[in-house]
């Protein structure tokens, strides 16, 4: 169906098209019969005015971009929900970008947010970005990146102490008494994994006689977190980890099912810690013990950093913000 544009409500209201403009979006310029009569028309065609064009031609698009690694990652969808929360307070909307864990997309989107204009970019970044987000502040555009620090101090970051939740995650498995751990992640040339597991290695060279082996999946699913689950049911018990730490919790509640399903006890045989305490973890159907990342929080947190910066209202108290780990305790473990 084609669609309805000022052109034809002019033709329709049988007035010119700036006469149309005026009575949408500057009716004291007009007659109140013209403004009738054009809004009368507008209504009968089902006219709705393209927000986009006005906004750019105002000189702000109205939007914030937002990238995030993948947003199948209940994580991730809360960050988004949270930065939305913020936005939308302020009369904006989010444009999110789900890399799929993909550089090539990831970059697409940050040129696509330039593109547009957006008004200032969340980023959690999963590759390499910086020349793209030093275009992106080159043109004007404040970045604020999430789940994620900026090494050279440039820009402002909201991010959590992943050293301090993988060594946490590990920690609870030694206090229960289990000694020959795993680490079971993706892609470990991502920050956030590989200080995961630098937290987790800490805990265990602390402890004498516990040892750490290292599991790596291709991605962070349950399909493959089962997969592996059964693969390590496998093994002969003496074989097997007693302890897993896993980098997120899609992972671990597909290893709690693969390995209950070839009828490895959990906790019994293996405690499992998973990462990020998604919605689905405490109704699994065994409760799974999670390091908590309050990712609404953290998005909604980034998105009032951005506004201020788009405002000019940033102080340097806004300038860095770093979330602590908490461990929530359920059956997996207990």
């Amino acid at each position: 169906m084609k669609r309805v544009g000022i052109r034809d409500v002019a033709q329709h209201a049988g007035v010119s098209i700036s006469t149309v403009s005026n009575a949408l979006n500057r009716p004291h310029m007009v007659s109140e019969r013209l403004v009738e009569r054009v809004r009368s028309a507008a209504d009968e065609l089902g006219y709705v005015p393209l927000q986009a064009a006005q906004q750019l031609r105002a000189g702000r698009s109205g939007l914030l971009g937002m990238t995030v690694i993948n947003i199948a990652n209940p994580f991730f969808a809360d960050m988004v929900a949270g930065a939305e929360d913020a936005a939308s307070a302020s009369g904006l909307r989010v444009l999110v970008g789900n890399s799929s864990d993909d550089i090539a997309k990831e970059r697409d989107h940050l040129e696509l947010f330039e593109r547009v204009q957006v008004e200032g970019a969340l980023v959690s970044p999963f590759g390499p970005l910086e020349p793209w987000l030093q275009r992106l502040r080159g043109r004007g555009i404040p970045v604020v990146l999430v789940d994620a620090v900026d090494e050279s101090g440039e820009l402002a970051s909201v991010s959590f102490d992943d050293v301090a939740g993988g060594r946490l995650a590990a920690e609870h498995l030694l206090e229960q008494g289990r000694r020959r751990l795993a680490f079971v992640g993706a892609r470990r040339d991502v920050r956030q994994v590989s200080e995961r597991l630098e937290g987790a290695r800490r805990a265990v060279a602390a402890h004498p006689g516990a040892s750490l082996e290292l599991i790596w999946t291709e991605r962070t699913t349950s399909a493959l977190g089962a997969s592996f689950g059964e693969q390590l049911a496998l093994r002969e018990p003496a074989e097997r980890p007693d302890g897993l730490v896993v980098s997120n919790d899609h992972l671990a509640i597909g290893l709690v099912h693969g390995l209950v399903s070839r009828g490895v006890g959990v906790p019994d045989d293996i405690a499992i810690v998973g990462y990020d305490d998604i919605e689905f973890a405490a109704i699994a159907a065994v409760p799974l013990t999670s390091v908590r990342q309050p990712a609404r929080e953290m998005g909604r947190t980034a998105a009032e950093m951005l506004l201020a910066r788009i405002g000019g209202t940033a102080g340097p108290e806004f300038t860095n913000v770093v979330y602590r780990p908490e461990l929530i305790v359920r059956a997996s473990t207990a």
